[in-house]
């Protein structure tokens, strides 16, 4: 059971860490913060898009190309704050539920 905790983890760090920030970002913050969050969100979405690709999961490969392009700190969308929390909420949304749908492993 320990090593199932750990596998499960280790697949999924990287979705519970932008769901925090992307969570966290709906109190009042510094700047810096928010450009960190951009840096974890996109590249969080890059790697899962990645995976998407490699396990043939084009629905996912296509949302988290979007939550990429969306978070991207290279060249930044610039929103008002209640559409970033609306988005916060939603991006959440889509990491929690490829926890339990998408998978790393091929079945």
């Amino acid at each position: 059971m320990k090593g199932k905790i750990k596998d499960w983890f280790k697949n999924n760090w990287f979705k519970l860490l932008a769901i925090g920030f992307l969570l966290g970002a709906l109190g009042h913050h510094q700047y810096g913060y928010y450009q960190v969050l951009r840096w974890v969100v996109a590249g969080s979405g890059a790697y899962l898009a990645y995976l998407s690709y490699n396990l043939k999961k084009q629905v996912w490969l296509w949302i988290f190309a979007g939550v990429v392009l969306l978070f991207n700190p290279i060249i930044p969308f610039h929103f008002r704050r209640e559409t970033w929390q609306f988005a916060d909420i939603f991006v959440a949304i889509i990491f929690f539920i490829a926890i339990f749908k998408m998978r790393n492993d091929k079945s």
